[in-house]
């Protein structure tokens, strides 16, 4: 008899009415409990999904409700179906915690993408080779393939079973650290790269312990470690310095907060706003979107200028030229209200217009004033040029154009020989 011809028996001498009423039972239930529980969170979260029913709550009730009615009903009569759906649900909600954790944690990641679905694969491959009662069988063969390393041997299911337990340990950390930056971090504290390098350290450390936990529960003997991080430490020294430069380079700058995100710098001739620091680099972002990748050991050897570590406001000049005839202190007037009447300028400093010097053509004024942000110079100029332009055409003031005065001179005698030539011809 086949592994499926087995099945379908099973299923014919069951109660399937009975089996489905359970089932259903069971699935409402769950819904029931995560609509109660998950009707006051807003947003998607991990426990619930977008749609309660997406989460990692819905399918552990409905498999703790399932496999409660199956131990319970299984004295009294055949429930293939619930033997059937425990597996099912325990897949589920593997794939669920997988899921909704790299969301979560990488909401723009291809690779999580590419994980969560291989996973979902083999989760449900061993959800088909469970029903059909040829998952035994199959580890019992992957038992059975053995690979030396060294003195110590391991099995192909072994090596399937740490990747398993690191993977899981990995996903929880995860969902620790997520749950602790999202938790604490964002309520206690209020500055961005603080914030940043208390999740990146609560991170790590995690992972760390979570990786020894796994490769020890697994059985790999963890003293081996001890010549491997010396071999990295020889590495660290030699091939990857400037690497190991660059991360160490990244703590520091989000210790001492000698730049923080947000913050308008200019390196090496490159002005932008600091729009993330990571542990081996920093990008900087310029007002026409350009992005720079800056290595944070360059941030700490050499100079840079931190143009809001003082002051975040960003100073702009306006030249303007008016005619000699026009009257000075209307010009100044009228050129300040015109930086006025712009939203983005502040008005505290207040905009000031001077009159620069006395050039060959016009009297040239300059005109000052401020903005708040890198991302407002451009905008806020060309407003205040077309509402200087605006406010002057109104008021008679003349914006003249550049005069050239051109003196032709004549050679002697040109003239001489232009009579005689004239009266040749006559």
């Amino acid at each position: 008899m086949t592994p499926l011809e087995r099945l379908l028996g099973n299923l014919a001498q069951g109660n399937l009415a009975w089996d489905l009423g359970t089932l259903a039972t069971c699935l409402l239930l769950a819904y029931a409990v995560c609509w109660l529980v998950g009707r006051r969170f807003q947003g998607e979260s991990i426990w619930f999904g977008r749609a309660l029913v997406d989460g990692v709550l819905f399918p552990l009730l409905a498999l703790g409700l399932a496999y409660t009615a199956r131990v319970v009903l299984d004295d009294y009569h055949r429930v293939p179906l619930l033997r059937i759906a425990v597996p099912v649900l325990l897949s589920l909600a593997g794939i669920r915690l997988l899921a909704r954790v790299f969301t979560l944690v990488f909401p723009t990641s291809g690779f999580a993408r590419v994980v969560e679905r291989v996973f979902s694969w083999f989760a449900w491959l061993a959800v088909v080779l469970w029903i059909l009662g040829l998952l035994p069988p199959v580890l019992a063969e992957l038992e059975s393939i053995q690979f030396a390393f060294g003195k110590s041997k391991l099995s192909l299911l072994d090596i399937i079973e740490g990747v398993l337990s690191c993977g899981a340990v990995l996903v929880l950390t995860l969902w620790i650290s997520a749950t602790i930056e999202r938790k604490l971090l964002r309520e206690n504290i209020n500055d961005l790269s603080l914030r940043k390098v208390a999740a990146n350290m609560t991170r790590a450390v995690l992972l760390l312990v979570g990786l020894l936990f796994a490769l020890s529960a697994v059985g790999v003997d963890l003293t081996a470690f001890s010549v491997l991080g010396g071999a990295l430490g020889v590495g660290i020294g030699f091939g990857l310095q400037k690497l190991a430069a660059n991360y160490v380079s990244g703590f520091v700058i989000l210790f001492e907060r000698s730049l923080r995100i947000g913050d308008t710098v200019r390196v090496d001739n490159f002005e932008g706003v600091v729009a993330d620091i990571k542990t081996r680099y920093t990008l900087i972002r310029n007002a026409s979107g350009r992005e720079s990748i800056v290595p944070n050991e360059m941030l700490i050897t050499q100079r840079i200028e931190n143009l809001s570590l003082d002051d975040p406001r960003l100073l702009i000049t306006v030249d303007i030229g008016v005619g000699y005839e026009s009257d000075a202190s209307i010009v100044q007037r009228e050129v300040v209200e015109a930086a006025l009447a712009v939203e983005k300028v502040l008005r505290e400093p207040a905009p000031v217009a001077r009159l620069m010097r006395f050039g060959p053509d016009a009297l040239e004024f300059q005109l000052l004033f401020w903005v708040n942000e890198l991302g407002a110079q451009a905008p806020a100029r060309s407003d205040v040029h077309l509402e200087i332009l605006r406010r002057l055409r109104a008021a008679g003031i003349d914006i003249p154009y550049p005069q050239r005065v051109v003196h032709l001179r004549q050679a002697p005698g040109a003239g001489a020989l232009s009579a005689s030539g004239t009266a040749a011809r006559g």
